[in-house]
This record gives C-alpha cells, sequence and structure tokens, in this order.
C-alpha cells in the first residue's frame, strides 16, 4: 500500500528540514573564513586587474611602435598561459632565496593576489585592446570632428566601449574565482590563514567529503551569480541615466 498524500508530503518536508539543517552545519566559523577570504582575493585581484589591463588594452591600440605586433603576441601567450606556470614564477620570485623573498609573502592573501593579477591583466588587456582595434578610431573621429581634448575624447571611448570592457572584466573576475592551480602553489591551502574555496573543494574531493565539496561549489556559484546580477544590474542603470541626458 503506498503512502497517504499527506504522509508523503510530511516526509518531504522532514527530508527538507534536515537538509537545510545540514547546510547549516556546514556553514561553520571554518568556512565562512574561507568564503570571506575568496570574495577578498578575487574581488581584489579582479580590480587591480581592471585598473591595469584596460588602460594597457587602449595604449596598446593608440600606439604604433617598432616590435608592437610582438608584444601583442607575448599578451595573447600570456592570456593562455598555465595557472601552475604562473604560480611557479610567482613561488621562485617570492620563496626566501629569491629575489623578493625579504618581503616575506609567500603563502600569504598578497602572494594569491599577485599571482592572479599575472593572469588577470593579460585577458582583460587582450579583450579590451581587440574590442579598441574595431571601434577605437571611429570614436576617436568623432570626437575630434566635435571639438573634444584629448581627456573627453578618452571618457567618451572608455563610455562607447562600456560592453567590451565590462565583459572583460566580468570575464577576469571568472577566471579568478575559478583558479586553483597558481593559488594553490603561492598560498599554500593553508587552514585559517590562505585557505579558499576551489583549495578547499580540491581537498575535500580528495578526503571523499563530497556533500561539504558540493555545498561549497554551490556557494561559489551562487556568489558569482550574485555579482555578476549585480554588475549587470548596475550597467543597466548606467545606460539608463546615458540615455536620459
Amino acid at each position: 500500500m503506498t503512502a497517504p498524500p499527506s504522509v508523503e508530503g510530511g516526509m518531504v518536508i522532514e527530508r527538507g528540514k534536515e537538509r537545510i539543517m545540514l547546510m547549516f552545519e556546514m556553514l561553520d566559523r571554518e568556512t565562512l573564513g574561507i568564503i570571506t577570504l575568496t570574495l577578498r582575493m578575487t574581488l581584489l585581484s579582479t580590480a587591480i586587474s581592471a585598473v591595469l589591463g584596460i588602460p594597457l588594452g587602449l595604449w596598446l591600440d593608440r600606439v604604433n611602435f617598432k616590435g608592437k605586433g610582438i608584444v601583442v603576441l607575448i599578451n595573447r601567450t600570456l592570456m593562455a598561459s598555465p595557472p601552475v606556470v604562473i604560480g611557479l614564477v610567482v613561488y621562485l620570485m617570492l620563496m626566501r632565496n629569491g629575489p623578493l623573498g625579504f618581503m616575506g609573502m609567500l603563502f600569504t592573501l598578497e602572494a594569491m593576489v599577485i599571482a592572479q593579477v599575472l593572469l588577470l591583466t593579460p585577458i582583460i588587456c587582450g579583450i579590451v585592446y581587440t574590442a579598441s582595434q574595431r571601434n577605437a578610431s571611429h570614436i576617436r573621429t568623432f570626437a575630434i570632428t566635435m571639438g573634444a581634448t584629448k581627456l573627453q575624447t578618452q571618457i567618451l571611448l572608455i563610455k562607447e566601449l562600456g560592453n567590451e570592457i565590462y565583459f572583460a572584466i566580468i570575464t577576469g573576475f571568472g577566471r579568478a574565482m575559478s583558479e586553483v592551480g597558481a593559488i594553490m602553489i603561492v598560498g599554500g591551502n593553508i587552514r585559517y590563514h590562505t585557505r579558499v574555496m576551489t583549495t578547499t573543494i580540491s581537498l575535500l574531493r580528495n578526503r571523499g567529503e563530497i556533500n561539504q565539496a558540493v555545498f561549497l561549489g554551490v556557494i561559489l556559484m551562487l556568489i558569482a551569480f550574485t555579482i555578476q546580477l549585480i554588475a549587470g544590474l548596475l550597467r543597466k542603470r548606467e545606460r539608463r541615466t546615458d540615455e536620459n541626458y
């Protein structure tokens, strides 16, 4: 005999309560610290990379010099560089006997941010440069025709390339959120110190703690979705403001 619908419904509710309680149990102080550190590292490295990469991409399109093709080729190579190689380079620079070993930054948040910046900056620069190549000359010509100054031309250029710049930043943010190899090497995945969500998921999978790993994976996806949703809403609001003016 099958159970009455009311009994089945009660069982479903009970299971749901158990799962919710399990999620709250997983969300302990250590897990909250891991989530907070992940956000700090990702947002900081993305912001620094955007500040460096966007002007570099615009500058690379605007100027012409001997060897520019080689510079562009190097940037595109760095866009596809393996993260573990970048992590190894930063490790060799920051290790005790390395040229920057006196700074004592190995296995710290700062070291992980440096590795992330080296990974993200070429990506943001490359995307902005490609977009600028397609559209910047027309925008600059229009600005000159309207009698705009150099500063006004640059502001107009950034506004007109807003969608491409937004895409570059979001792409960099996604890369930063998903990175494991480089930050594992320079951060060391030290508990309560440099352990972030991606390295924790890898560690939990190796231990066979799949439920906790899946839980962190869901949280990671929710954070990425939320931040991209907020960025998208801000972008739409900015466009509406520009249209009103």
